[in-house]
């Protein structure tokens, strides 16, 4: 049985997190979602709202591929090649997020976010699709939405998705490097270390988007409009919340903590002030938290050191993780629950895996996806039933 350790969430004055061992939760297993199907670096999986048989996976390199199940046979299509566009050659470069839009099946349109060179940028963009099975973008049909200088080759973010209220987030990481050396975090006069929230409703050649009049730093000296909450390293892996649309994501620490948070519009996440609850750089000391947002729960070393974010379980194969926040962590291969009712993250499966995304279907189950290439659902072991 791989039932393991419970922690809660709450910190103590020295920033540790404190422990409780009284609480189970089930134990969960992964299975392969297509036995013997592997993909080349995958690091996104979208599925459309309207849909239970079909779903979109990203590789790195800059291809989307289908995979479209008819009668429990799966097929998979290539959606779009831009591998000749984007910039992979950096560890944490290429073709890094995909969205589709909303009412897909009659607006077929593919949002995705990629790294370029000459020079180096992530570049936002949008490809129409046609509305058959297979699914096939016109790779000639880019709009090029937003473009973003990227001073550094690592924490690009990536992450893109429509919300609820049908406008585009958007995560960027703080620039690079290590220890945020352009302060970036801090200043939410620019995209770097910030979610963005605009409106691409009615895109074309002289208004990409529009800024939707609700956000929080629309006539805010020294800040951009766009901005919807700042103070982030990188976030790797937003989602909402399907019930109360409430957005969680993952950021990623430097050395000591990785954290995971409920994005509020306006908010400082506190890097790099911050890690996590920690003082950045600054262990023994003490600095000031004021107007800083700290993490719903975070781990250390411990736990692994490259959170991957997931969702809010919504699905019916795992009652008991009904409304829990599941996330994992890319070097470790663990899997974590966090209960914000209880303020409990418990430790699922310590798997092998890769983790570098997660993906939501249409009834809400979760799906584990390792960048070695192979996709897994989450079930409940039968260990544990």
């Amino acid at each position: 049985m791989i039932l393991v350790a419970v922690f809660v969430s709450g910190c103590s004055a020295e920033g540790e997190l404190q422990s409780s061992a009284d609480v189970t939760t089930p134990v969960v297993e992964l299975a392969p979602f297509i036995a013997g199907l592997d993909f080349d670096l995958p690091v996104a999986l979208v599925f459309p709202e309207s849909s239970a048989e079909t779903g979109y996976i990203v590789e790195q390199s800059g291809r989307i591929l289908s995979v479209h199940s008819t009668d429990g046979t799966w097929a998979v299509n290539e959606v779009l090649n831009i591998e000749g566009r984007v910039n992979d050659r950096g560890r944490e470069e290429g073709l890094l997020g995909l969205a589709l839009s909303p009412n897909f099946e009659d607006r077929p349109y593919i949002y995705v976010n990629y790294t370029a060179s000459n020079p180096r940028r992530t570049v936002v963009s949008r490809f129409t699709a046609g509305p058959v099975h297979p699914v096939v973008a016109d790779g000639a049909s880019e709009e090029v939405i937003l473009e973003v200088a990227q001073p550094y080759s690592n924490h690009n973010g990536g992450h893109l998705a429509f919300g609820p209220d049908g406008y585009l987030y958007i995560g960027f990481g703080d620039g690079g490097s290590a220890g945020d050396p352009k302060s970036n975090g801090q200043n939410p006069g620019t995209y770097l270390g910030t979610i963005v929230r605009i409106d691409v409703s009615d895109v074309h050649s002289t208004r990409p988007y529009t800024v939707p009049d609700g956000n929080p730093f629309v006539g805010a000296e020294g800040a951009r409009p766009e901005v919807w909450a700042f103070g982030l390293r990188n976030p790797w892996r937003f989602s909402f919340d399907r019930l109360t649309g409430d957005l969680w994501a993952a950021d990623v620490g430097q050395n000591e903590r990785e954290e995971v948070n409920v994005i509020r519009p306006g908010l400082n996440y506190g890097w790099n002030v911050m890690e996590g609850s920690l003082c950045f750089g600054r262990r023994d000391q003490d600095c000031s938290r004021e107007g800083l947002e700290l993490p719903m729960t975070e781990y250390g070393r411990e736990g692994g050191c490259s959170i991957t974010g997931g969702h809010v379980y919504r699905g019916q194969r795992i009652t008991e993780l009904y409304s829990s926040y599941i996330f994992g962590d890319f070097c470790s291969g663990k899997i974590w629950s966090y209960a914000q009712d209880t303020d409990q993250t418990t430790l699922l499966t310590d798997s092998s895996l890769r983790i570098s995304t997660f993906g939501e279907d249409h009834d809400g189950e979760l799906y584990v996806v390792s960048l070695d290439g192979g996709i897994y659902t989450l079930a409940k072991s039968e260990e544990s039933q």
